[in-house]
């Protein structure tokens, strides 16, 4: 598929807002996803930190989106709201396995796996290669609204009018086609 057919992101068709930095030691922009974030292979979250963002920021949520799955809307990977606003970085795993890691008072909305956790990159195998949009929104209150039963679009639609700013990084994972 090329880069003009590419379906658009989620915030694509979200006013624009300012942008912030998000870092990864696990994801490097437009770089190939490491086994660690792939759901049949560690199936773990990726570490994320983010700076840059507007002082009055209340919370942060985050998101994994892959826009390119065969489903006709993507495919949403991790849904994490209610960050408190003094956390700057979750540690690799936080959203995996026991949470332990978690900060205090964080939601997980359920992935289009099912689960309310980080789920990996698993792209039909010659699918050519898939986008997993990380996003870090800096929310203009505590709490976003939803509680952690509701689905990642209802996040969506919340965090379209209370984001302050966005961060993105960008990672792609492919599965050739077998045979």
């Amino acid at each position: 598929m090329s880069a003009q057919n590419k379906p658009p992101l989620p915030h694509d068709f979200f006013p624009p807002i300012p942008s912030f930095t998000v870092e990864s030691e696990d994801v490097a922009p437009d770089a190939r996803l490491k086994d660690d974030q792939v759901y049949s292979g560690g199936n773990t979250s990726p570490h994320l930190r983010w700076e840059g963002f507007p002082a009055n920021a209340k919370s942060f949520a985050v998101t994994c989106f892959d826009p390119d799955a065969p489903t006709g809307s993507g495919f949403w990977h991790w849904v994490l709201f209610d960050i408190p606003a003094g956390v700057t970085e979750l540690p690799a795993g936080a959203a995996s396995g026991d949470m332990t890691e978690l900060p205090a008072g964080a939601l997980h909305a359920r992935n289009d796996y099912g689960s309310k956790d980080f789920g990996g990159a698993a792209p039909p195998p010659g699918d050519g290669p898939h986008r997993y949009v990380f996003n870090v929104y800096a929310v203009d209150q505590e709490k976003l609204g939803p509680d952690a039963d509701a689905s990642p679009a209802v996040v969506g639609f919340h965090l379209r009018f209370h984001s302050l700013a966005r961060a993105q990084l960008i990672g792609v994972y492919e599965v050739p086609a077998s045979g």
